[in-house]
């Protein structure tokens, strides 16, 4: 190994400033570490953060957002149904849902919102609720009347049977690239007993990637990956349990997924831009571990991985933080558990989360601000923003 003359050779072949070989190989080992901790390419020491609420006395919220071109509003929906604006502290009722859906199973009701990107010209809206008929997965448009929705002329953009009533996924999100991704579970109750999240002939268990409009129904893009290929059109990634919250990092474009385990194992999973076609395991894998039988060769593999021993029961995927206000976290992944109210941060290039909080709350979505500041939203009745201690 080449060297400088100002440096020595520990024995395993680390080069050492001189001055440190005095110290035996311990000592020069653990000042050479300590120097290495404190270089730019290792991540920051998570900061000290609170919580802070900002609107309460809500029944069950999933979500809480901006709509592109509004900085000074906030949307909040709730499992019921409702649709909320809020400025100045000042919440209006947009839309009540609530009659042609169903809420009474734990993962059902309205489980998403997304607003088109040319919403302040078009005023769409787009959800995701389950269907009052069986709790079908329902993908509806809403057109924005005089500020507000007509829920009688909602337009039906895709609908899909759900065989149970849990693992419905929920979130629908527009990509950088314009398309609408959907999330969706397996199809509920245990151990995907169908099979579904492998049935690229199935759409359950997947991440599907639409274009969607003023126009009826839904297209598919031509550069979705099973096109002309085995295996339904609309998917853009497979092998999903339960989904349940999915963004994209504004600076990159990456997609990022929190999938709920089965007994033992949560997930956090990460769609590079533009990267469609992979399997994420499910249910031949669970984390990282031994699920079921199955070829292994070619799955991709989770981010990172929590035990239920380690932190709770069912992973709350979160979202990439970009804003301003917490220097220490930019680019770092954060997201929650739901039974344990645990808030971790995944740090850029790490594998290994990191407590960031630990609540009493029933963490059920994140949601970001027109800065990129963290929105949490506590499904027991607030919505509440990440700031420093």
């Amino acid at each position: 190994m080449s060297r400088t003359s100002g440096e020595g050779l520990t024995e395993e072949g680390m080069a050492v400033p001189r001055w440190l070989v005095p110290l035996g190989l311990l000592g020069a080992l653990v000042l050479v570490l300590i120097m290495r901790g404190a270089g730019p390419d290792r991540p920051a020491v998570a900061p000290a953060v609170t919580l802070e609420a900002i609107q309460t006395d809500l029944e069950q919220p999933l979500w809480a957002g901006v709509a592109p071109g509004e900085p000074n509003k906030l949307y909040i929906a709730e499992k019921g149904g409702k649709v909320y604006s809020v400025v100045n502290g000042q919440r209006t009722l947009l839309v009540d849902l609530g009659p042609y859906l169903t809420a009474s199973g734990t993962e059902q009701g309205l489980l998403g919102l997304a607003f088109h990107p040319d919403w302040t010209k078009n005023g769409l809206l787009f959800v995701h609720y389950s269907g009052k008929e069986s709790g079908e997965t329902v993908i509806a448009r809403l057109q924005r009347e005089n500020g507000r929705f007509d829920p009688a002329k909602q337009a039906i953009v895709f609908r899909l049977d759900q065989p149970y009533a849990n693992h419905n996924g929920g979130s629908i999100e527009f990509g950088p690239d314009g398309y609408l991704y959907i999330a969706l579970g397996d199809g509920g109750s245990a151990g995907d007993p169908q099979n579904r999240a492998q049935n690229r002939e199935d759409l359950h268990g997947k991440i599907l990637r639409l274009e969607v409009g003023a126009f009826e129904g839904y297209r598919i893009p031509a550069s979705n990956p099973f096109i002309n290929r085995p295996g339904r059109d609309e998917i853009w990634a497979y092998g999903l349990r339960n989904p349940w919250r999915v963004a994209f990092d504004r600076s990159t474009g990456d997609l990022w997924i929190g999938d709920v385990g089965q007994n033992r194992i949560e997930e956090i999973d990460r769609i590079p831009a533009g990267q469609g076609g992979l399997n994420f395991g499910w249910r031949i894998l669970e984390g990282n571990e031994r699920f079921s039988p199955g070829r292994t060769e070619g799955l991709a593999p989770p981010v990172a991985t929590y035990t239920h021993k380690e932190g709770g029961c069912a992973v709350t995927g979160g979202v990439v933080y970009r804003g301003r206000a917490i220097p220490a976290l930019v680019g770092s992944y954060l997201f929650g558990d739901y039974c344990s109210g645990k808030l971790w941060r995944l740090a850029p290039g790490s594998g290994q989360p990191e407590l960031l909080l630990d609540t009493e709350m029933k963490i059920a979505s994140f949601g970001l601000d027109e800065q990129g500041e963290v929105l949490v939203i506590d499904l027991k009745g607030s919505v509440n923003r990440l700031r420093l201690k």
